[in-house]
């Protein structure tokens, strides 16, 4: 499958005039069809589906002029989820005040996992509001401790 490096770079003036942030771009595999996935959002982290099938409309006519991908394939443009993953420190900073999942590399205190708001976040270490039973606590995790950050949906 084709480099998906080069369809970044390709659609990336796209994004940029519709003022959308690239999440994730992937090939997979579904039974026998073959899809490019590309998540996007805005800055605040949303996505609608209008704006999904307008980018993908504009994508689909960029790839098909520039005829990068030599293969039958079907294009996806979608949000990257309620519950994405926190890449990079920016994806951490822009979830402050969020409701955040972090799974622990290694458990701390007898915990493997905590879910709570996100109060801090900096290269170190991060600070996270939890409930604890009917008691309200705060959690100061080291980055390096950390095997998976991402967004959750508070019950």
């Amino acid at each position: 499958m084709e480099n998906t490096k080069n369809i970044e770079t390709v659609i990336e003036p796209i994004l940029q005039k519709m003022n959308l942030r690239l999440y994730e771009i992937g090939w997979h595999k579904e039974n026998q069809m073959t899809i490019l996935r590309v998540a996007l959002m805005k800055d605040d982290g949303t996505i609608d589906i209008d704006t999904c099938a307008a980018v993908s409309e504009h994508i689909s006519e960029v790839l098909d002029e520039r005829d990068l991908i030599a293969h039958e394939y079907f294009l996806e443009v979608c949000s990257p989820g309620a519950e994405r993953e926190l890449k990079s420190d920016a994806d951490i900073r822009s979830a402050l005040n969020e409701h955040v999942y972090v799974k622990y590399k290694n458990p701390k205190a007898g915990r493997s996992e905590i879910t709570g708001t996100l109060l801090y976040a900096d290269d170190q270490v991060l600070e996270i509001s939890y409930m604890d039973k009917a008691v309200k606590r705060q959690a100061k995790i080291e980055r390096e401790n950390i095997a998976l950050i991402r967004l959750a949906v508070k019950i």
